[in-house]
Order: C-alpha cells, then structure tokens, then sequence
C-alpha cells in the first residue's frame, strides 16, 4: 500500500516489493479456499478453527525464537564453512539442492525420531488438506527445523543472502502444496508431478494408509526422496485418509498440540529401566519395550509385501 500510495512502482522490482506482493497470496487464497469449502458443502471448519488457534499461538512465540536460531548459527557457523558459494545462478541451484538435503533431514528425523514426532504430530493431526494447514506447526518445531537446515547450508557454503533468499521461496512453495482439493481437485500439476514435489505429493505424505506413511519428505525438489527411496506416487485407487494413527480428538486444541507429548510421558514413566526411558525418546513412533509393535516403516512394508506392489 506504501509502494502504491507513493507512485513508485519500481520499487516492486526490490526484494521488499517482491515480499509485499507474495506475502499476502496465502493468507487471500485460504479465505479463497474456505469460502469455496461453503460452496461445495465441505466447510472443514474444524480444522480452520484449531489451526487458527496454533498460528496466533506461534506466531507471539515461536517465530521470534526460530529468527534468533538462524542469525546466531550463522555467526557461529560461517567461518567454518567448507568454502564460500558466490551469488550467482549456478552457485544459487546448488544452495538449493543444499537446503533440500538439510530440509530431507529435518523432515525424516520429525517422523523417526519420538521426540522430534512431538514436535512435528501437530503439523499431522488435521484430518483434511487446506491451506490452513501450513500454519500448524508446534511453536518449538521451527527453531528445530532451522537450526537443522542453516546448519548444514551454512556449513556447505551456502551464503546468508542466497539462504534467506532460498527460505524465502521454499515457505511461500511449501504453503501452496498444502491446498486442499476445494481449491484443487486434482493436486498434480500436469507434467510438473514428474519434475518437482506438487500438492498431490504432499497430500500422500500428509496421508495416514499403510502405502503412504512416511514417504515425500522433500519440498520442492524431489531429488532426495528419489536418491534415498522415500518417494510415493499417489494411487488412483487409494482414497486418503488425513491425520495420525494415534486415537486423537482433532477439533480439541490440546490433544492436537500437546497430545503427543502427553503419550510419550506416559510412555517413559511406566517404561522399565532407564535404558527402556530413553530409547522411548529417540526411537521411531510406534516402537514399544516388549518388542512387539510396528512402526510406520513396518506397517509400509508389510502392506506393499501382501499386496505385491513395488516400492
């Protein structure tokens, strides 16, 4: 509104233009996307209302301490880089391809690690695709993330401009992935779906069927998925089903926000032995002391083995 009412429109060619005429696309498509939900008789005002409460949430507390986390590893970090990447097109590609890795990263241990599955579940627990569902996120999930992914690009020779840059584009993509089918019936792009992670692929990995867990952890890029055997192609002839396993109230602020920190204290208290008490902490969701428990990696492969599909 600044730019306009001033009549310097050349100033939209800086990155501050290009910020003021991004950062409202989200938060206008999901009004968008919920009046369409009215239209077609499928509001999902449940999920619009609780991820509501978590982004006013997080953004009075978890925003501030994740910027605090990126300009303080940066200064720690930088003069051990490995080299220094200059700002330049091809150097900006393999920023890219860096942060996707440190993204991998991040995203594989919030699904493999308990403890970092409490911090990454609330993200998980709406039980429908929109837009919204971007803003749901566990206040301590962010600082976490960034540290991972400034970490490994810093380290790597990524420069501060070229990351913020890069975090700039990946937030404003890794929000339209998540629109829903109110707005998108069909989320795969056309030809794109075979070049870069769409809506359609996050879906399958926002998915709770045996095929689909813990599969498309990448963003944008999905090179990593590819290398490290992760990737998961949506099935025609599987409908999704959204949300976590664990029996959960997802219209209830608290189950969904701290409901799986609350299972892993039970989990620890009653384990036996302090062995048993960590293990619960670091090991996969689902693993259990007495050995007999599947995890998602278990519940995967035995669907994909009795219904001979390939990997």
């Amino acid at each position: 509104m600044e730019i306009l009412s001033s009549g310097d429109y050349a100033a939209f060619k800086t990155y501050d233009g290009i910020t003021s005429l991004i950062f409202p696309i989200i938060p206008l498509l999901v009004l968008l996307e919920l009046i369409l939900s009215f239209v077609y008789k499928k509001p999902q005002t449940k999920v619009y209302k609780v991820n509501f409460l978590i982004y006013v949430f997080n953004r009075i507390v978890g925003r501030f301490i994740a910027i605090a986390m990126v300009v303080l590893l940066i200064g720690l970090l930088e003069p051990y880089a490995l080299f220094h990447a200059e700002l330049t097109w091809y150097w900006f590609i393999y920023g890219y391809i860096v942060w996707e890795f440190a993204h991998f990263l991040y995203h594989y241990w919030g699904h493999k690690v308990r403890l970092f599955w409490c911090l990454h579940s609330t993200h998980h627990a709406p039980e429908n695709m929109n837009l919204s569902v971007t803003y749901a996120h566990f206040f301590l999930e962010a600082p976490y993330a960034d540290t991972i992914r400034t970490a490994v690009c810093i380290l790597m020779g990524v420069p501060p401009e070229m990351l913020f840059v890069i975090m700039f584009i990946d937030g404003t993509y890794g929000a339209f992935i998540h629109v829903g089918e109110n707005l998108m019936k069909d989320g795969r792009m056309g030809f794109l779906n075979k070049v870069i992670l769409t809506p359609s692929h996050h879906r399958v990995h926002h998915a709770k069927n045996p095929l689909y867990m813990d599969t498309n952890f990448c963003n944008l890029l999905l090179i990593w998925d590819k290398i490290f055997g992760t990737f998961q192609d949506e099935d025609d002839k599987i409908e999704i089903e959204y949300g976590i396993t664990r029996k959960m109230d997802s219209g209830n602020f608290v189950d969904v926000y701290f409901g799986e920190f609350i299972a892993l204290y039970r989990d620890v208290i009653h384990a036996p032995g302090l062995k048993n008490k960590l293990l619960y902490i670091v090991k996969p969701p689902g693993w259990h002391h007495s050995g007999e428990y599947q995890t998602a990696k278990q519940i995967r492969r035995d669907f994909i083995e009795n219904n001979n599909l390939k990997k």
